[in-house]
C-alpha cells in the first residue's frame, strides 16, 4: 500500500487549530485510490518548519508522497515552494508547469503561483493550491502520473 502525508501551510489555520478543507478533500481522494494517509495536519507558514517536516518524513521513508496545500503565492510568507526546493534532491518542474497551464483555463491569476514538485530519496513532494476545490481538481489532473512516479521510485 502506498503511504502519503498531507499538510496545509497556513499560519492562520495553524493558530486557530482548525481543520483544512483542502487536506480533508485530498485525504478522501487518496484513500479512494489506495493510499494510506499516515499524517495530515496544518503547519505554520515558516520555511524552516515546513522543510524540516518534509525532510524528516522523506528521510524516514514513512511515506512515498507528501502533498502540501497553500503558501504557493508570491507573498513573503508563501514558503511552500521554497521548502520543497530546500529539501528536494531532484526537482520535477513539469508538474507545476502542467498545473499552471491547466489552471489558466479558469483564472489568469494562477500564473502567479509558484508551486513546486520534487523528489527526496523515495518520496514525491508536490505543492498544491490552498483552495479545497482547486487542490482536489489539480490532484485529480496529475494523479496517474504521481502514482506512476511513486511506484517507480519504490520498485
Amino acid at each position: 500500500m502506498m503511504r502519503a502525508a498531507i499538510f496545509t501551510i497556513d499560519s492562520g489555520i495553524y493558530k486557530a487549530k482548525a481543520e483544512s478543507a483542502a487536506a480533508s478533500a485530498l485525504k478522501r481522494m487518496l484513500e479512494q485510490v489506495g493510499f494510506e494517509v499516515k499524517a495530515a495536519g496544518v503547519l505554520p507558514q515558516e520555511r524552516e518548519v515546513v522543510a524540516t517536516v518534509l525532510r524528516q518524513l522523506s528521510d524516514s521513508e514513512s511515506v512515498e508522497l507528501i502533498l502540501t496545500t497553500g503558501a504557493v503565492g508570491y507573498q513573503a510568507e508563501d514558503c511552500a515552494p521554497d521548502a520543497v526546493s530546500d529539501v528536494a534532491e531532484t526537482l520535477l518542474p513539469g508538474i507545476p508547469e502542467a498545473l499552471r497551464a491547466y489552471n489558466l483555463r479558469y483564472s489568469k491569476s494562477s500564473m502567479m503561483e509558484r508551486m513546486m514538485a520534487g523528489i527526496r530519496r523515495k518520496t514525491l513532494l508536490i505543492n498544491l493550491p490552498e483552495s479545497a476545490k482547486r487542490a482536489k481538481e489539480d490532484m485529480e489532473y496529475i494523479l496517474l502520473e504521481a502514482v506512476q512516479v511513486v511506484e517507480n521510485l519504490n520498485l
